[in-house]
């Protein structure tokens, strides 16, 4: 278990890190381009998803904060679960605190990746979306196998 806790502030960590240089080095809503790769652009979205419910923060805060002690609980019970079950908990419990952070101390969270074909996210947000990726996949396996 205590790798997966690892992997937990390993994620918060590198999030963490990005963000603060987005921060250092990007103009809010002005992109620099990585030819052929991706433009990075500084985002600070109060919402959830594509800021849906931007004009509601203070109760998403309050839903995200009860929403991260329950799966704090529930990776903590998954000691009988799959490796890549533990490993999708620990991805998006480490998104999931690395977004939370920025909420509590800015009131929203720094986006900065931008494909130009999806909105613009970070780091938390592509280990939450791998994270359920991996345990939606582990899922499937496991029902194919009953």
């Amino acid at each position: 278990m205590i790798f997966f806790y690892g992997l937990v502030g390993l994620v918060v960590l590198l999030d963490q890190l990005t963000k603060a240089l987005a921060v250092a080095f990007l103009s809010e809503n002005s992109a620099v381009a990585i030819p052929g790769v991706l433009h990075l652009t500084l985002v600070r979205n109060t919402g959830v998803a594509f800021g849906f419910m931007s004009d509601h923060s203070s109760l998403l805060f309050s839903v995200i904060t009860v929403s991260l002690v329950l799966l704090f609980i529930l990776v903590a019970r998954s000691r009988g679960a799959s490796l890549s079950e533990k490993w999708a908990l620990s991805l998006i419990l480490g998104g999931a605190i690395g977004n939370w952070i920025d909420r509590f101390r800015i009131g929203a969270v720094v986006d900065f990746l931008d494909f130009r074909i999806w909105p613009v996210f970070n780091l938390a947000d592509t280990a939450i979306t791998v994270g359920v990726g991996i345990y939606l996949l582990s899922i499937l396996r496991a029902e194919k196998k009953e």
